[in-house]
């Protein structure tokens, strides 16, 4: 039986490599080379310098990028090409029997990096239909920021990190359909006060 903790820092990474994946390995890299977080023998290569910088220059890249409207989707979609994988590593590596790769493992943590990923670039289109960039820069900083709380907690409070991970990403969601559903609501009142 596995340690709820670990299960929960599995989960978590695998979430949060599906809305920011380089950023997620670059934590992880270097929780690994500090000692803030054992890894299991499968992920030691990912505490490189060389990856850790990679990831680093990467994350600065997506940064960014994904305040760009029009641009962020298509890094999106891009990167489901490399989110979802990356999240079924990550998560099988902690989920994972004795920290190994099996088939369930990778399963489960690829589903949990599809479904952050769907949320994520789901809420990112209906706020993309706003016309202003000041909403795009909110829900990018507001992703940054909720990434960045739950790698910070990952270490000494796994499930306290899954938690914000996880409730903060379905938060911004929810905020972002709400908005969307008051802009319609406006819209078609204007429209029928012109008609």
């Amino acid at each position: 039986m596995h340690d709820p903790s670990v299960l929960a820092l599995g989960v978590a990474l695998a979430w949060l490599a599906g809305v920011r994946v380089y950023l997620t390995v670059l934590f992880l890299g270097l929780a690994g080379t500090f000692g803030w977080i054992a890894l299991p023998e499968v992920l030691q290569g990912i505490a490189s310098p060389w990856l850790i910088g990679l990831c680093a220059l990467l994350a600065l890249v997506e940064f960014v990028v994904d305040k760009i409207p029009g641009m962020d989707g298509g890094w999106d979609l891009l990167h489901t090409l490399v989110r979802i994988p990356a999240g079924a590593f990550l998560g099988a590596a902690f989920i994972g029997r004795d920290h190994r790769l099996g088939g369930q493992a990778l399963l489960a943590g690829g589903a949990v990096a599809l479904c952050s990923h769907l949320v994520k670039g789901l809420t990112r289109r209906l706020i993309n239909t706003s016309p202003e960039p000041l909403s795009n820069w909110s829900a990018s900083l507001a992703e940054d920021a909720l990434c960045l709380a739950a790698l910070a907690l990952l270490a000494a409070h796994p499930l306290q990190g899954m938690s914000i991970a996880i409730g903060g990403s379905l938060l911004v969601a929810l905020a972002a359909a709400w908005s969307f559903r008051a802009t319609l609501r406006r819209g078609v009142r204007r429209t029928e006060a012109t008609a």
